[in-house]
């Protein structure tokens, strides 16, 4: 079994603060940035902010809609979310809000999960390719949100 692991990262202006205001919201923040060319949707099952909330989406990637449902953790509140998928592979993708410099944030996506099967290498191959326009979409929606939203200070 391999582990996969797929990161990007991006500076944007803005506050650490707000960006993480955005991410951690996910009645209405979160699924603004999302991409709609791969998601489908995200529905707040339980909670709708950070710490305990639930969420179920769909994800379009290689021709096929993956549905999950997803736990929600704050390991370090105002810094980390971490997204946990009910399946027996252990996904987990993490948000990760540092400041840059000053009214400058760098966000990091980070997924892992454990490849299974005997195409497991395939995956290792493909999954990459697949999800890092993803997390590039979404790092660059959430830059533009910060510039168009006011800062709460």
């Amino acid at each position: 079994m391999a582990q996969i692991e797929i990161r990007e990262s991006a500076d944007m202006v803005g506050s650490s603060e707000q960006a993480y205001l955005i991410l951690a919201d996910y009645r209405h923040g979160h699924p603004s940035i999302l991409p709609g060319r791969y998601f489908t949707h995200l529905t707040v099952v339980e909670g709708g902010r950070g710490e305990g909330t639930v969420i179920r989406f769909g994800l379009k990637l290689g021709g096929r809609i993956q549905e999950a449902t997803a736990d929600v953790t704050e390991p370090v509140p105002g810094r980390t979310l971490v997204e946990r998928v009910r399946d027996d592979r252990g996904t987990e993708t993490t948000f990760t809000v540092e400041p840059a410099g000053p009214n400058r944030t760098r966000v990091t996506i980070h997924t892992r999960w454990t490849a299974r099967g005997p195409l497991g290498w395939v995956e290792r191959l493909v999954a990459p390719r697949l999800l890092r326009p993803v997390y590039r979409q979404e790092l660059a929606n959430l830059g533009q949100a910060l510039v168009s939203t006011p800062s709460r200070r």
